[in-house]
Formats: structure tokens, sequence, C-alpha cells
């Protein structure tokens, strides 16, 4: 497999998914954990750690092997590699806090499948340098632990009136029932959504306004 000679590290090469190509925000991608886990800030930054690890990795590791993967197996081969960090995250969180895998459930043998990874393994890692490969990572990984924090924090803050476990209001506060439960994250990220998306177009208005009163 053939590699762009391109492969120059710049700003655009981290801040790609953080921004302009976010996980969640932008591509949509991981929407089972987006929406199963982050009833929680806690559960939420465990998830998107968990998988920014899996994603670092398995970048990195199919960036130094694509030139020796054959074509015919490169899906199969990807899915194996990530597979192997997933599990060593699952034991990891597993001998870290019991308490948290059970919180978080099937959903860490689940990031085998998020499509976010594979699509960063097919599409970008197996095209570039290793260096490269883990800093595109990196920045994939921030964004979508972001994203899965926004939705964590309104989710805990609304549903149960605490922020990490810490409780932020007084007893006569009235938790919003929904928040914690799948609907309640559809909700939240339609919310974030909508918000996201109108800044990107105040922002790109912006910057026409700006051309025309150049020219």
């Amino acid at each position: 497999m053939t590699r762009p000679q391109n492969n120059q590290i710049n700003w655009e090469t981290f801040s790609e998914g953080l921004w302009e190509n976010n996980p969640v925000f932008v591509m949509l991608l991981g929407m089972c954990p987006v929406l199963a886990v982050t009833n929680s800030a806690i559960n939420a930054l465990a998830m998107g750690l968990a998988t920014a690890f899996v994603l670092v990795a398995s970048s990195a590791l199919v960036s130094l092997l694509g030139s020796h993967i054959p074509k015919q197996v490169r899906i199969a081969t990807y899915i194996i590699i990530i597979a192997t960090f997933v599990t060593i995250v699952d034991y990891a969180i597993q001998a870290i806090s019991l308490e948290l895998y059970n919180a978080l459930g099937a959903f860490i043998q689940l990031i085998v499948a998020n499509c976010m990874i594979l699509g960063r393994a097919e599409a970008y890692a197996s095209k570039h340098k290793p260096l490269k490969s883990i800093v595109n990572a990196l920045g994939m990984s921030i964004g979508f632990t972001i994203a899965l924090l926004c939705l964590g924090v309104v989710r805990e803050i609304l549903g149960a009136g605490k922020l990490f476990g810490i409780q932020l209001f007084s007893d006569n506060f009235e938790p919003w029932v929904v928040m914690v439960l799948p609907a309640g994250g559809f909700l939240v990220l339609g919310a974030w959504l909508l918000l996201f998306d109108w800044y990107k177009l105040k922002q790109q208005t912006t910057i026409s306004k700006g051309g025309e009163n150049a020219v």
C-alpha cells in the first residue's frame, strides 16, 4: 500500500477532529457510547479516555504495519488490532475501578465496533507515517472526549443535580429524570448539534461579510 508523500505535521493535522471534523458534532460517529454512557460526567470522561487510548494506539500500530498488511485482509487485521487494545482497556478499567467498570458495562467492549476508530485506521493511519497518525488520532480523541463531556455534564447536572458526583443544588432541586434515560441523550445531543451548527453558520457568515467588505 503506497502512502502520500506529504507527511508534514501542522496544526490542521491535530485540530481536524476538534472542530472541522469533530467525530460527534460533525460526523455523528460513535453514537452508541455517546447516547448510552453520557448520563454522568465521570462515565463520559472514562469512555472518552478509553476510546482515546484505543484510537491512538491502534492508529500508531496500523501506520507501522500499513504497508505490510495485504489489501485483501486489511479490515479484518485492523479489527484484530483494535480488539487487542480494547481488551487491554477492559482489563485496566476492571482493575482500577470495578464500580466504573460496571457502570460502563458492555460499552467498553463495543469500542471495537466504533466506526470512528476503524475509519481512522482505514482512511488515515494506513496512509500516513506513525507520528502524523498519532497526532491526528490525538486530535480526534480529544474532540470525541470533549463531545462526550458536553453531553455528560449537562445530563448529570439536570438529571441528578450533581457534577462528577458532587452535589450542586439543595434538596429542593427536582431532577429531570428523562436526562438519565436514553431519551435524554437524544435531547441533549440535538441541542448541542443545534448550537454547534448555529455557531459554525455564524462564523461562516462573518467571514463572508468580511470578504465582501474587503472587495
